[in-house]
Parts: C-alpha cells; sequence; structure tokens
C-alpha cells in the first residue's frame, strides 16, 4: 500500500509537470478513449509575463525525463493519466480501509487515552510531592549552615581559652616558687643529685621572672623576693665548695687530677654562676687561673730540673765537629799519664764510654720517634738515678714535652667544658693558665741550645714536635699550635747553624795536618757516613726540603776532602784505592739505613762505579799493558781500513802471546793477592777481582779477533795461543769466595 501511494505521488507530480502537453489522446476528446487529445489549458498560462522564458521549461522537462517512474513508464507505454487515475482508486480504498482500522480500535484508543491521563494526575501529584521535598531540604540546609557557624565560634572560643590557659599555666609554674625547691637550696649539701636538680629549677624559674618582667607582668613582684634570697644562698653555697676544690690542689703531694675531674659533675655550678653572679664566677675562675699556673710552674720546674740530672755526662761541644782532628789516641795517652801519676783511682774515676752520647751515629736513638716510644709513658728521674740510668736529650726532650702535651690537651679540654668557653676566648683562658709554664719551657731549651752541638738531637727534636703538633690536632686541641711553632722556630737555626759547622770543618780540615794516611777508609768520611745516613733515615718520615739542601752541601765538602786526601798518594793506584774504600764505606752505611733510590746512595753509587773501573785498568795495566797497548793501535788500524800495517808487528805479537802463556797465571795470582790487601771490604774486593778477570777476558778474546785478521793468519805463533774456554775455566778458579 505505500508504494502504490507513493507511485500515485509520483504520477500526479509527473502530470502537473507535464501539464497538457501535445501527446495525443488515445479514447477521444471526451477523455478517457486513446487517441483523444486533452485541450491544452491556456487561460493559466501567462505568456506576457516576463518571467516565462521558455529555456527554463525545457530544463524542467529535461529533468523530468531524467526521473526513473518516467523512464520506466516511457519504456512501457503506460498512459500516466489512466496510471494516476489508478492511483487515486487505490489510495481512496486504502484511506477507506484505515477509517475501519481505526474504528475498530477505538475502544483501544479511548483505553489508552484514559490511561495517559490518569498518569499526568500521578506525575503532577509526584512534581507536587517533590516540590515540598525541595522546600523542606533549602530549610534544613539553611539550618545546617547556621550550625556550622555556631561550631565554628565556639571551637575559636575554645582555643583561645585553652592557648591563655596554657600560657596562663606555665606563667604560674615559672613564678610558683614549690616547698622542694627551698628545702633543697636551703638544706641540702651541694653534693647531693637534689641539689643539682633544684639548682637547675631556681635558674630556670629565675630566667622566666626576668623574662616576664621584661614583658611587664606584675606578678613577677611576689615572687622576686623569695627568688633572690633563695639565689643568694646557692650562690653562697657554690662558691665555697668550689674554691674549697680548688685549693686543694695545693695540697703537697696532692694529684690535682683527680678534683679536677671530680670538677666536672658539677660543672653546671659555674654555669649557674655565669648566669645569675658574674662577679663571683670571675672571682673563681681568677682563683682557678692563678692556683693552676702555680701548680704547673712549679711541677714542670722541679721535673726539668731533675730530668736533666739523668742526661749523658759527656755531650758534644764546639770542638766535636766533622772535621776536627780524631784525638782518641791522645786522650789514651794523656789518660795513661794521669795513671802513672795519680794511681788507679783517678784514672777509672772518668765515667765508662758507654754511658757517652754518639755525635754523629744515631744507634738507636732514632727509636724515640716510633709510634712505641713517641706515646710512652714519661722518664720518672729518681727512678733513673737509682738505676744509675742516662739518656740522650732528645729522650730527656721527648719525656718533657710528652708530659707538656698531655697535661695542656686535658686542661684545654676541662677550661672549654667547665668555664664554657671556646674559640679566641679559650685560647686565652688556657693561655692564662698554661702561658707561664711554656714561656719557662721555651726559655729553658732556649738556654740549652745555645751550647748544643748535637745535630742529631736537635734534629729528633724537631721530628718529635712535629710529630706532637699532629697529635695535638687529632685531639682537636689547636691551643698548642703558636708554642710548637715558637719551639721549631728555636730549633730549625740551631740545627741549621751545626750543619754549618761541620761543613765548615770538613772545608777547612788541611790533610797534611791529619798525621800518616794510609789506603783504608778515613774515620772523617766514616763520621760523615754515619751522620748523613742517620740524617736522611729520619727524614724519610716527614721529608724536609731545607735538610736535604743542607745534607747537600755537606756531601759535595766531603767529596772534595776524599780528594784532597787522596792526592796526599804519591801513586794513582793508591789513590784510587783510598777512593774507593771510602766510597765504598760511605755507600754500604747509607743503604743501611736510607732508600735505595736515594739521591746521596745514587751520587757515591755512580762515583764508586767510575773509580772502581778506573782502578780495573791500572791493575791490569802492569803485567797486560802491552797487550792492551797492541789491541788497542790494532783495532784502530782495522777501524781506519789500514790493516796492512800489522803484517810489520808479527816479532811483536810473537811476543806477546808467549809472554801471556807464560805469566798469565802468576800475574792473575799476584793481581787477586794485591786486591784482597788493598781493600777493606771483602765483598768489594772479590767485585773487583771478578771485573778485572772479566775484563781480562774480554781483552784477550779482542786479541784473538786481531790475530784472525788475514795479514796476521799466517803467524806459526797463533798455534801457542791458549784457547779462551779453557782461559776462561782457569780464570774462575781464582775468583775468591765470601
Amino acid at each position: 500500500m505505500a508504494a502504490a501511494a507513493t507511485m500515485a505521488a509520483a504520477a500526479r507530480e509527473l502530470v502537473l509537470r507535464a501539464g497538457a502537453s501535445d501527446m495525443e489522446e488515445e479514447e477521444g476528446p471526451l477523455g478517457g478513449g486513446p487517441g483523444l487529445q486533452e485541450p491544452l489549458q491556456i487561460g493559466e498560462l501567462d505568456i506576457t509575463s516576463d518571467e516565462f522564458i521558455l529555456d527554463e521549461v525545457d530544463v524542467h522537462i529535461q529533468a523530468n525525463l531524467e526521473d526513473e517512474l518516467v523512464k520506466e513508464a516511457l519504456k512501457t507505454g503506460v498512459d500516466l493519466r489512466h496510471y494516476s487515475k489508478q492511483v487515486e482508486l487505490e489510495l481512496q480504498q486504502i484511506e477507506q480501509k484505515s477509517i475501519r482500522d481505526y474504528i475498530q480500535e477505538s475502544e483501544n484508543i479511548a483505553s489508552l487515552h484514559n490511561q495517559i491521563t490518569a498518569c499526568d494526575a500521578v506525575l503532577e501529584r509526584m512534581e507536587q510531592m517533590l516540590g515540598a521535598f525541595q522546600s523542606d531540604l533549602s530549610s534544613i540546609s539553611s539550618e545546617i549552615r547556621t550550625l556550622q557557624e555556631q561550631s565554628g565560634a565556639m571551637n575559636i572560643r575554645l582555643r583561645n581559652r585553652q592557648a591563655v590557659r596554657g600560657k596562663l599555666g606555665e606563667l604560674v609554674d615559672g613564678l610558683v616558687v614549690p616547698s622542694a625547691l627551698v628545702t633543697a637550696i636551703l638544706e641540702a649539701p651541694v653534693t647531693e643529685p637534689r641539689f643539682l636538680e633544684q639548682l637547675q629549677e631556681l635558674d630556670a624559674k629565675a630566667a622566666a621572672v626576668r623574662e616576664q618582667e621584661a614583658r611587664g607582668t606584675a606578678a613577677c613582684a611576689d615572687v622576686r623576693g623569695v627568688l633572690d634570697r633563695l639565689r643568694v644562698k646557692a650562690v653562697t653555697k657554690i662558691r665555697e665548695f668550689i674554691l674549697q676544690k680548688i685549693y686543694s690542689f695545693r695540697k703537697p703531694m696532692t694529684n690535682y687530677q683527680i678534683p679536677q675531674t671530680a670538677l666536672l659533675k658539677y660543672r653546671f655550678f659555674y654555669q649557674f654562676l655565669l648566669g645569675n653572679e658574674r662577679a663571683t664566677a670571675k672571682e673563681i675562675r681568677d682563683e682557678y687561673v692563678e692556683t693552676l699556673s702555680k701548680i704547673y710552674l712549679s711541677y714542670y720546674r722541679s721535673y726539668l730540673g731533675r730530668l736533666m740530672k739523668v742526661q749523658y755526662e759527656e755531650v758534644a761541644e764546639k770542638d766535636d765537629l766533622m772535621g776536627v782532628e780524631d784525638t782518641a789516641k791522645k786522650d789514651i795517652l794523656c789518660d795513661l799519664t794521669v795513671f802513672l801519676d795519680s794511681g788507679p783511682s783517678r784514672f777509672f774515676s772518668k765515667p765508662s764510654l758507654r754511658s757517652r752520647n754518639t755525635i754523629f751515629t744515631l744507634g738507636t736513638r732514632g727509636s724515640v720517634i716510633s709510634p712505641a716510644e713517641l706515646e710512652a709513658p714519661i722518664l720518672v728521674p729518681h727512678t733513673a738515678q737509682r738505676g744509675e740510668q742516662r739518656y740522650p736529650f732528645e729522650a730527656l726532650f721527648r719525656s718533657q714535652h710528652y708530659a707538656l702535651l698531655d697535661n695542656s690537651c686535658r686542661e684545654y679540654l676541662f677550661i672549654c667544658e667547665f668555664f664554657v668557653v671556646s674559640g679566641p676566648a679559650a685560647h686565652d683562658l688556657f693561655h692564662a693558665v698554661m702561658g707561664r709554664t711554656l714561656s719557662m719551657t721555651q726559655k729553658h731549651l732556649e738556654s740549652y741550645l745555645v751550647d748544643c752541638y748535637d745535630a742529631i738531637a736537635v734534629f729528633l727534636c724537631i721530628h718529635i714536635v712535629l710529630r706532637f703538633r699532629n697529635i695535638t690536632a687529632k685531639r682537636d686541641v689547636p691551643a698548642l699550635d703558636r708554642y710548637w711553632e715558637q719551639v721549631l722556630a728555636l730549633l730549625w737555626p740551631r740545627f741549621e747553624l751545626i750543619l754549618e759547622m761541620n761543613v765548615q770543618s770538613v772545608r777547612s780540615t788541611d790533610p797534611q795536618r791529619l798525621g800518616g794516611l794510609d789506603t783504608r777508609p778515613h774515620y772523617i768520611t766514616r763520621r760523615y757516613a754515619e751522620f748523613s745516613s742517620a740524617l736522611v733515615s729520619i727524614n724519610q718520615t716527614i721529608p724536609n726540603e731545607r735538610t736535604m739542601q743542607l745534607l747537600g752541601q755537606l756531601q759535595v765538602e766531603v767529596e772534595n776532602f776524599v780528594l784532597r786526601v787522596a792526592a796526599e798518594f804519591s801513586s794513582r793506584k793508591e789513590q784510587l784505592v783510598f777512593l774507593i774504600n771510602n766510597y765504598d764505606m760511605m755507600l754500604g752505611v747509607l743503604m743501611e739505613r736510607a732508600a735505595d733510590d736515594s739521591k746521596e746512595v745514587e751520587s757515591f753509587q755512580q762515583l764508586l762505579n767510575a773509580r772502581t773501573q778506573e782502578f780495573i785498568e791500572e791493575l791490569l795495566s802492569p803485567p797486560f799493558g802491552g797487550l792492551v797497548a797492541f789491541v788497542k793501535e790494532a783495532e784502530a788500524l782495522i777501524e781506519r781500513g789500514q790493516a796492512e800495517r800489522l803484517r810489520g808487528e808479527e816479532a811483536r805479537v810473537t811476543q806477546l802471546i808467549r809472554g801471556f802463556g807464560s805469566s798469565w797465571k802468576s800475574s792473575v795470582e799476584s793481581l787477586s793477592q794485591d786486591v784482597m790487601r788493598s781493600f777493606t771490604n771483602f765483598r768489594n774486593g772479590t767485585s773487583i777481582i771478578q771485573g778485572a778477570l772479566t775484563q781480562l777476558i774480554q781483552l784477550y778474546h779482542r786479541f784473538h779477533r786481531v790475530l784472525s785478521q788475514p795479514q796476521l793468519r799466517a803467524l806459526p805463533a797463533r798455534a801457542e795461543l791458549i784457547n779462551i774456554h779453557h782461559l776462561m775455566v782457569e780464570l774462575k778458579k781464582h775468583k775468591p769466595n765470601f
């Protein structure tokens, strides 16, 4: 039905668009038959209008002809008017059928209408109820907001009242003086714990009252009198207690460190005085400074005096220098004369040489700067005197300054903790206590150094100070830094002066005034070797460039001295023996203590190698000089291309071959004995013999190469040459073993 209606509408539209065209009616002019033409309704057209445009009509006709329904109708040849009427008839039928259907469903439609009406009534009632609910909720929301505002206001009032209550409670608690506080301050001894607790409470209340008075709190006047009386009572008791402790330091034979340590438990007493009675606090501090400064000064003056009595009786003097002539023989003769004149009692009254401090030799003296000895217990003079023990100056210096370091560190930490000071204030208070002692110790050292000529002792003291300075830095006690610098300022110039005096003594030594000379190591070079190795071994722990420079100057002067002494020998061989013995001795002593790569060791090693090589050449020259000269001349000719000149040397070569074959064994034996007699160090002599034999083998090997030249190859004496391997085997027999 819908499709038919659509077709009818489309057909009607086509008819209206086409109008009364020139299509012929098939049923005649009355309409209906085929062949009839429908009359044209000209009256409906306005041909006079300007809007009537034929072109537009053609466009509409063309568009309608392109319609799918029109194309289908034209293709099948259907009459559109007849088809239109048929469609209208179908529409009428459909309309009638629709009306009948509607009439049949009228009851249902009426029921549906009634139901819709009832639903509208229900929805209207619900709308009214929701409106009432909305109105009620609006009123409740306003009430909630009102309650919330009231609750916020109540919270603010509550917080304000709590804040006022807290501050008022603090104020009241700070101002109220409980009976327990009064009882403890008035009646309890200061050593009881409850006195200390109530004293802290009193200090807090006094601070609180001062703070409230600054704010203008009137209630402070009610408790000011009570607090002032309690404060005066507490100050009086504390003053008497602390002064009694300080006065106990003055008792003879008292270990002041015990009451000093006890005072630390009551360090709050001084803090209380400092905050409430500064005049009394200053009185106690001044009394402490005066008492302790006298105690330290008296203790160290007495200790120094007794300590110096256990020093070695024989110490270095201004004449005990490296370049001074050795008078050991003269001293023995003098002692023998005294023995003959005065008897054995006076002769043996002189102290034993075993107690004499060595001047140029380190020995065991270097142990004083070892970690174990550096912080060892201090020396007790009366114990050492009973045991007749004697010590070098550096041991006394270490004991003295370790005691000073230990007491100074303890005193500085006590001052900082008890008197509540730090930084510059702590330094000033420390020097007020220890200043006189430090000054006395420094003056004593200065007076001792004026007559001190023991360079090793002074150098050990320098390194003791350097290590003690590191210890004080680790203990975080900077108060002694200035003292260490002052002590070093005394020690370094003295050490440099003694070194310069030794340098000058070596420089001014005249070898001709030293008496008889021999090729053994000289006692001055031995002194230098021991002295230099001692300083180098000490300096390796904490290197100092200035020390190395001074040692370099001394080394130059000793090398020059050795050369001057060597020049006193008539033969070059004796000169070389003397030089080698001295260089070898100095090198051996240095290598015992100094590192192998030190500058001194390398310098003497080079000198020893150069002189050893020269001595080997000098040693081989007498027995094998002709052979050496010929080999050098022949090699020079061969190198210049003049080997033909060797033909004239056949007689000389024959003599050399036969002379070497007949005398080399005796010459080597004599050479070995001569070397072993000349050198005090057998290892060095063995090395020289081995070097000489090695050079001899090389020389004979070169001689073989020269004789292998064409010019000398036919020489009959070549058959008498000793086989090089046989020579090596024989020479090994002459190598000494030690």
